[in-house]
């Protein structure tokens, strides 16, 4: 019943997910022109220390009121926010400040009225969380691009050779947390849980018919083979997933993440980069600019990690997004800590094609307990990709801003 959902949610065509109200709203992938940010200069800093405990939650969120109220950032401090370290695989560390170019300022999004007050529980009510057992979907896209970071988080595969996952999950905001400075990123593969060879079973079927009827002894194979070939085709029975763990080369964290002992780590920019040591040859998912809730279809988003009371389990999800600010998203998506770190996706209408793509459009940043009005209200957030943010990262993949003029 559960694979049967998934085909449904994966292979219906999207309009038929949308009631007749969004019927006519434009759910489409549009290109558009992108700020500058540009690398000034990069200074050394001291190694870090490594010591930092692995932390899941900030201590203290602005709220959607909260973030309302706070006026527009000047230019001067958004440079100062998208300024970044690189962590090296030897323990090195620089800092790159950067200059903003282009940026067009946008008006506040707040959109939708404040959820109530819910108990502090990550996983709400009924579980709607699916486990990827099928090897039919756990080695396919979209399914394939999450990875597993060996500090206990998520991730997820942007290119070739890099991972966007949260910046809390090797930062803490003061220092990089324990393991970090040998960070390891694990994808996805299977194994057969016997890890012997594969049976010959056609070769007793020739031995057993002896010097009988050839034709009979061809018929056996031939049931043979449709049998195995079912059971290839059953949900994952026989194997489990495992990992290739592949070393990450450096680290690039946002200066409004990492603020050192100036001040409190920003939410906003709970985001990081890690390249590989070793390019990968999966599919990989591509980076969008996240829409407004209403032109999101179903106002519905979908991410998948490594939940820690599921062992070793890629957990699937898609829930309605409850409010939204600026720069994050905010829902009830079921989820449990492992999942941080995790890609936000949505599938939209590719605007040279008929088809339906999939883009990231956020990173999943955890439970956090925000205030409002000075009531303590708590949600799972994930951290929008402004187009500030997507022209860093594709400043971080690529080197030089040249290849990212827009997205």
């Amino acid at each position: 019943m559960e694979n049967m959902l998934l085909w449904l949610i994966f292979f219906t065509p999207g309009w038929t997910l949308i009631d007749g109200s969004e019927m006519e709203r434009d759910f489409t992938w549009h290109l558009r022109k992108l700020p500058r940010i540009v690398s000034e200069r990069t200074f050394h800093l001291t190694s870090p220390t490594f010591e930092a405990d692995a932390k899941m939650m900030v201590n203290t969120v602005c709220g959607i009121e909260c973030q309302k109220e706070l006026p527009t950032p000047s230019l001067s401090e958004l440079e100062d926010y998208l300024s970044y370290e690189t962590v090296f695989e030897n323990g090195t560390r620089t800092l790159t400040r950067v200059k903003v170019q282009d940026l067009v300022f946008e008006p506040t999004q707040n959109t939708t009225k404040g959820a109530s007050v819910r108990r502090k529980r990550q996983v709400y009510g009924t579980d709607s969380r699916f486990s990827i057992l099928d090897k039919r979907f756990l080695t396919n896209f979209p399914f394939s691009t999450a990875v597993k970071l060996s500090t206990g988080c998520s991730g997820i595969l942007i290119s070739p050779q890099h991972v966007l996952t949260a910046a809390h999950c090797v930062h803490d905001g003061k220092d990089y947390v324990k393991g970090s400075k040998k960070l390891r990123v694990g994808l996805l593969k299977m194994r057969n849980k016997s890890g012997g060879k594969k049976r010959r079973g056609s070769k007793r079927s020739r031995r057993e018919t002896g010097g009988g009827d050839q034709r009979e002894g061809t018929r056996e194979r031939l049931q043979d083979r449709v049998k195995s070939g079912r059971r290839r085709k059953q949900s994952g029975r026989g194997q489990r997933p495992s990992f290739r763990w592949t070393r990450v080369k450096n680290t690039h964290i946002p200066k409004g993440w990492a603020r050192g002992g100036m001040g409190d780590a920003a939410l906003d920019y709970d985001y990081a980069l890690l390249e590989l040591k070793r390019a990968h040859k999966k599919k990989y998912m591509e980076l969008g600019i996240s829409p407004t809730i209403k032109k999101m279809p179903g106002g519905m988003i979908h991410f998948s990690g490594f939940d820690n009371d599921r062992a070793d389990q890629l957990v699937y999800r898609f829930c309605s997004v409850s409010d939204e600010s600026n720069d994050l998203l905010y829902q009830y998506c079921d989820a449990e800590s492992g999942s941080t770190g995790s890609g936000v996706y949505l599938r939209l209408k590719d605007p040279d094609k008929k088809n339906w793509k999939r883009k990231i459009i956020a990173v999943y940043s955890g439970h956090q307990w925000v205030d409002v009005h000075g009531v303590q209200k708590d949600y799972n957030v994930a951290v929008r990709i402004t187009p500030l943010k997507y022209a860093q990262i594709c400043l971080w993949i690529h080197g030089n801003d040249a290849n990212c003029a827009y997205g």
